[in-house]
C-alpha cells in the first residue's frame, strides 16, 4: 500500500481544490430552484468517478435528481464493494448566521482543527465524506494495488428522504450485486479515538397544522374569546413529553429494545466529557431522559423533537392577530425494533386526540425510515477496524449513532447486504446548520483509511 499512501501524500493540494470546486454548487434537493445545480453537479460528480479510473459511469435518470453509478470490475471473481453517498446538500438557512457565505467554500484554523477546516454547506455531509471515496479509489487504481471491484452509488436526493433510490435498487439488483456496501454519512468520537459507527436510529417525520378561525382576528375584538392555535399548538407540543422528558404517546415504547447493563457498561467505556460537551454548543448544562446518560440519550433512545414552528405575524414591527393557523415540523428518531409507519400512526392518532374543542388539527407524514444494526463479527467490520488502527494507530471503538440513514435498512431488504459506516466526520462539524465544516486532518485521514479498508477486506472475503 505504500504506493497508494505516496499517491495521497502528493495530490493533496489537488484533492482539496477538487472539494472546493464541488461545495461551490448549491445542490439543494429539498428546493426546486436549485434544480439545474442539482443536475450539474450530478454530472460533475460522475466525471469526477470516470477520471478516477472507474471503466463505466453513467448518471442515471429518476423521477426525481439523478443517481451516478460507475463501476470498475477487474475480476467478477474478486469480492466488489459498493460504495454509497449522496451530493445533495441541507438549505443553508438561516443564512445570516453563516460566518462566511455557505457556498463560498473557506478554510479556517480552529481550535479543534489546528491543520484547518474548510467551512461550506455539504463540506461534511456528505460531499467532503463522499469524495474521500473518489480520491481514494482514484489513488488505488493509479498505484495499481486495486484487488477488489468498487461499484459507486451517489445519489441526490438523501436529504429529502431517497424517495426514488429504493425503487432504483429494486430494478438494478444485478448491476448493484456486491459483498458489502461502505458508507461514510457518520462520524467519529474525536480526532484521536477513532469509531465505527455500529447502529443508526430510525426516523419518522411530520408535519403539523392547527387551523382555528377562517381567517387572522384582531387580537383585541378576539382575544380571550376564540382559540388561539399558536397558544394551542405549543400546549399540544409541551404535552408530548412528561416530568421525565418520557414521551408521552401512548404505545411508543412498546417495541424499544432495551439494552442490557453489560451493553450499556460497554457504551460508558467510550470517553466523554460533560464540559467540552456542553461547551462545544454554548449550553450550562445537558437535558433529557431520565434514568439515562448523555450518549444513551443519543444513540439508544427514541427522541422527538420540534424542527420548526410558525404561524402569524412574524415581520418587522407588530401586528396584533390572533392567526388563523399555526404549524410544526416534528421528528421522531427510532431505536431497534421501532417501525416508522407505526409510530407516524401513533403519533397521528394521539396527536388528534389531544386537540381541544374550537381548532382542527392536520398531520401530514413526510419521509421515514428503518433503524439498523450492524455486525461486528463480520469479516467486513474486522477489515475496517484493522484500516483505522493503521492509519491513527490505535483500535476503534464500535458505537451507536444518534442519526438516521434509512437507506441502510433497505439495503439489507433489497440487496442483501450488510453495511459498513466508516465515517470521519466529529459531532462538531455543525452538519444541518450554519458553518458546517470539515476538518482537513479529516479529509485526508479519511483518504488514507479507505485503501487499507479495500486492502484488509480483499484479502479476508
Amino acid at each position: 500500500m505504500d504506493k497508494t499512501q505516496g499517491f495521497i501524500n502528493q495530490n493533496k493540494e489537488r484533492f482539496l481544490n477538487e472539494l472546493i470546486e464541488l461545495l461551490k454548487i448549491p445542490s439543494i434537493s429539498a428546493d426546486p430552484n436549485y434544480a439545474e445545480s442539482m443536475h450539474q453537479m450530478a454530472e460533475e460528480v460522475a466525471n469526477s468517478i470516470r477520471k478516477a479510473g472507474a471503466d463505466m459511469v453513467e448518471v442515471c435518470e429518476t423521477d426525481g435528481y439523478p443517481i451516478v453509478y460507475g463501476e470498475k470490475i477487474i475480476d467478477p471473481s474478486l469480492p466488489t464493494v459498493l460504495v454509497y453517498g449522496h451530493y445533495d446538500v441541507q438549505p443553508a438557512d438561516p443564512v445570516d448566521l453563516w460566518h462566511s457565505p455557505a457556498f463560498e467554500p473557506v478554510v479556517k484554523k480552529t481550535e479543534l482543527h489546528p491543520m484547518g477546516a474548510i467551512f461550506a454547506r455539504g463540506a461534511c455531509d456528505d460531499k467532503g465524506q463522499m469524495y474521500m471515496h473518489v480520491k481514494a479509489f482514484e489513488a488505488m487504481v493509479a498505484s495499481g494495488e486495486l484487488k477488489c471491484n468498487v461499484k459507486f452509488m451517489i445519489e441526490g436526493e438523501e436529504e429529502v428522504g431517497s424517495s426514488n433510490l429504493a425503487t432504483y435498487v429494486k430494478e438494478n439488483k444485478e448491476k448493484l450485486k456486491a459483498d458489502v456496501i461502505l458508507v461514510s454519512d457518520t462520524g467519529m468520537l474525536a480526532n484521536d479515538v477513532p469509531s465505527i459507527t455500529t447502529g443508526l436510529r430510525g426516523l419518522s417525520y411530520v408535519e403539523v397544522e392547527v387551523t382555528g378561525p377562517n381567517r387572522d382576528l384582531h387580537s383585541g375584538l378576539y382575544g380571550g374569546c376564540v382559540a388561539n392555535p399558536i397558544n394551542i399548538l405549543a400546549k399540544m407540543i409541551a404535552s408530548l413529553h412528561d416530568e421525565n422528558n418520557h414521551i408521552a404517546i401512548p404505545g411508543f415504547y412498546d417495541k424499544v429494545i432495551e439494552l442490557s447493563d453489560e451493553e450499556r457498561a460497554e457504551m460508558a467505556k467510550a470517553p466523554f466529557s460533560k464540559a467540552d460537551y456542553c461547551k462545544s454548543i454554548d449550553i450550562e448544562d445537558v437535558y433529557g431522559e431520565a434514568g439515562y446518560s448523555t450518549m444513551e440519550r443519543g444513540s439508544i433512545r427514541p427522541t422527538l423533537d420540534v424542527n420548526g414552528i410558525w404561524g402569524g405575524y412574524t415581520g418587522e414591527g407588530a401586528k396584533t392577530v390572533i392567526p388563523s393557523k399555526a404549524y410544526a415540523k416534528i421528528s421522531m428518531r427510532l431505536v431497534p425494533d421501532q417501525d416508522p409507519d407505526e409510530i407516524t400512526r401513533l403519533f397521528m392518532e394521539h396527536f388528534t386526540k389531544i386537540a381541544p374543542e374550537g381548532v382542527r388539527v392536520k398531520v401530514m407524514p413526510h419521509h421515514g425510515g428503518e433503524p439498523a444494526v450492524t455486525p461486528i463479527d463480520s469479516f467486513a467490520y474486522e477489515a475496517a477496524s484493522k484500516a483505522y488502527e493503521k492509519s491513527f494507530g490505535k483500535k476503534p471503538i464500535p458505537v451507536r449513532s444518534g442519526g438516521s440513514i434509512p437507506i441502510v435498512a433497505m439495503f439489507e431488504k433489497e440487496l442483501g447486504l450488510k453495511t459498513i459506516l466508516m465515517g470521519f466526520g466529529l459531532d462538531s462539524d455543525a452538519i444541518h446548520s450554519p458553518n458546517e465544516h470539515f476538518g482537513l486532518f479529516n479529509y485526508y485521514k479519511g483518504i488514507e483509511t479507505i485503501p487499507y479498508f479495500y486492502h484488509y477486506f480483499s484479502e479476508m472475503a
